[in-house]
């Protein structure tokens, strides 16, 4: 069942928002842990590193509304701003952006919405990031809904560019120096090369170690 916030005043209706979103930050977060311990006692390797999670601002979330032509009503931020509640998971390698991915994608009760791979695919910029949107179901006392969660999922290099490439755009207003958004896409280009040789380090250590147990 979709969620849709009941009627009453505005402060009763972002409560019921945030209980809903946060509940759902609350289920993802929880089958990430789930699914990171289980790695580890079956492969002896955590595959995420940490998590981050956030419930998007009513400032950020009217500011989205207004630059897309929508009404800033909680309804319509419930039905259009798809990233309320944002989960980011960090990785070590690359392959396990996707291992993750995978797995979050074949439980049963996870709903896919929209995938955009920026790490096949990255923006111009060189922002590279997996992007999952999802519906997870909250069972409250009296009705199940269904709640959208965007979860980002990339390695620590990935994050690392990132989260500088959104202190300097917000350091420059979004007016940034062609010059520095030059060097911005140098160092994406660093940042996948590196994780390109950790990820193949890594293969070859484990083949290494994988040798010496046979023997």
């Amino acid at each position: 069942m979709e969620f849709k916030p009941e009627m009453g005043n505005g402060v009763d209706s972002w409560k019921e928002v945030n209980l809903i979103y946060n509940s759902a930050l609350k289920e993802i977060g929880t089958k990430l842990e789930i699914l990171n311990d289980e790695f580890q006692h079956v492969h002896q390797y955590n595959p995420i590193e940490h998590i981050k999670s956030r419930i998007k601002t009513p400032e950020s979330i009217v500011k989205k509304l207004r630059k897309n032509g929508y009404e800033s009503t909680i309804p319509n931020m419930v039905k259009y701003v798809n990233d309320i509640a944002g989960i980011r998971v960090i990785c070590s390698f690359t392959s396990d952006i996707y291992r993750i991915a995978e797995m979050l994608i074949n439980q049963s009760d996870i709903k896919v919405i929209s995938v955009k791979d920026y790490i096949k695919k990255p923006k111009p910029s060189g922002y590279k990031s997996y992007h999952l949107i999802v519906t997870v179901p909250i069972f409250l006392s009296d009705r199940i809904v269904d709640a959208k969660v965007e979860i980002q999922i990339r390695t620590v290099a990935m994050d690392f560019w990132a989260s500088l490439e959104h202190k300097i755009h917000y350091k420059f207003e979004g007016n940034v120096p062609e010059y520095i958004k030059k060097e911005l896409v140098e160092c994406a280009n660093i940042v996948s090369a590196l994780d390109g040789r950790m990820l193949l380090l890594n293969e070859e250590v484990q083949k290494k170690c994988a040798s010496v147990a046979d023997t």
